[in-house]
């Protein structure tokens, strides 16, 4: 083993593990103020919902050995044997390290789906959505993957979550938002952020935990991680710029919201290459990604669909440009490890890329929506009226975010 990489990987875990208490600020500013608590709970509470799960049998399940190219088996349950040796997923970092890694990245899809249903699903059908989505959607598509399953043996390109954090949750975000249906007032009443600092801290610690989301993907400190940390920087600058600008065009102002949306647009964009793209690809991944992620959150209002805080818009369409951007600019001569893409004389790459994606699209679709079915006959899925319009946070949890 190599002490330099697990130093290293203890940072990049730690750095992901920030994005949740991020994505919960981001997402708690970016909601009335009378859910602004409850919203943030829903992400921060996944720190240990998931952990949990993934001791007694999600990290078995996704990176198991391998059963039918769809799930791992239950060698792990418990973790059991997974020690302080090297893995079979690293020989450079304990097993332990790698496992814990991953965790991470298990805590915050789920926490993503949420800013689909803000203000209007009941925690307790929160909680029990959440176990069942993270153990037959995460973990299938994540031993897909990463685990040993049919995409990664196909090829797929999915450097640090793409595919299985992206677009997977974006699709499970689209079910949600649909089967729970608009809020109370959607459309006729103003649903403003109430906090949009709050909302800008988010974004930034997002940012800052992304360099060990994308980096930490190569498990090692080496050239890799050097390509992906530097490609996530330039591409969330670029998202970030070009949202602002698109905006600035079509409505006539720019706005810290629309600059923090396009960075994070910016950052799910180069996630799935961005250890295999050069800094110049990821510029243009990063600026695309802005302008078309802009044009989906703009397109909502217009298909009459309420996904609160637009993870289907940033998320999904950034995922899904991701990943299908993977396909056109990975080089090998970038990273001999990866693929050459369309652009670099294998447009079968470009196929792959696109499998993957609608196959995880599809899947979470069905999943999600017999999921949202089983909640609802069980402890139902949505607040009742007067405790919406009351709001969240008193409802659900007793507590104010604010007190004057």
């Amino acid at each position: 083993m190599n002490t330099s990489d697990i130093a290293f990987m203890l940072i990049a875990t730690a750095m992901v593990m920030l994005m949740t208490p991020g994505l919960a600020l981001f997402y708690g500013g970016m909601v009335r103020s009378k859910n602004s608590l409850a919203t943030i709970m829903q992400s921060f509470i996944c720190l240990g919902v998931i952990s949990i799960i993934w001791v007694l049998y999600g990290y078995s399940l996704a990176f198991g050995p391998d059963v039918g190219s769809f799930i791992g088996d239950l060698s792990y349950v418990g973790l059991k044997g997974v020690d302080l040796a090297p893995g079979p997923p690293a020989d450079n970092i304990p097993h332990l390290l790698f496992c814990a890694f991953q965790l991470m990245f298990a805590i915050i899809t789920p926490a993503l789906i949420t800013g689909a249903f803000a203000e209007r699903m009941k925690f307790s059908a929160f909680l029990l959505f959440t176990v069942l989505w993270c153990t037959v959607v995460y973990l299938p598509v994540c031993h897909w993957v990463w685990g040993g399953g049919w995409l990664g043996k196909m090829g797929a390109l999915d450097f640090a979550g793409g595919t299985v954090i992206h677009i997977n949750s974006a699709a499970a975000a689209l079910v949600c938002a649909l089967v729970l249906g608009k809020r109370k007032g959607w459309g006729k009443e103003a649903m403003h952020p109430h906090n949009l600092p709050m909302t800008v801290l988010g974004a930034g610690l997002l940012w800052f935990g992304w360099f060990g989301f994308n980096a930490g993907s190569a498990l090692a400190a080496d050239e890799i991680a050097t390509l992906a940390f530097f490609t996530t920087q330039v591409a969330a600058g670029a998202g970030a710029l070009s949202w602002m600008v698109a905006e600035w065009i079509v409505q006539r102002k720019p706005t810290t919201l629309g600059a923090a949306s396009g960075a994070v647009a910016g950052l799910v964009a180069i996630t799935p290459g961005a250890g295999f793209v050069s800094p110049v690809f990821a510029i243009l991944i990063g600026l695309v990604g802005g302008v078309i992620c802009y044009l989906a959150v703009i397109a909502k209002s217009k298909i009459g669909y309420d996904d609160s805080l637009d993870v289907v818009g940033i998320h999904g369409v950034g995922g899904l440009w991701g990943a299908l951007a993977t396909g056109l600019f990975a080089s090998t001569a970038i990273n001999p490890g990866g693929a050459n893409g369309l652009f670099f004389g294998n447009a079968h790459q470009f196929t792959i890329q696109a499998i993957g994606a609608g196959a995880t699209i599809v899947y979470s679709i069905i999943l999600t929506y017999i999921i949202l079915k089983v909640v609802n006959l069980t402890v139902g899925l949505r607040v009742s009226r007067d405790e919406e319009i009351q709001g969240l946070d008193i409802t659900q949890h007793s507590e104010e975010g604010y007190s004057f």
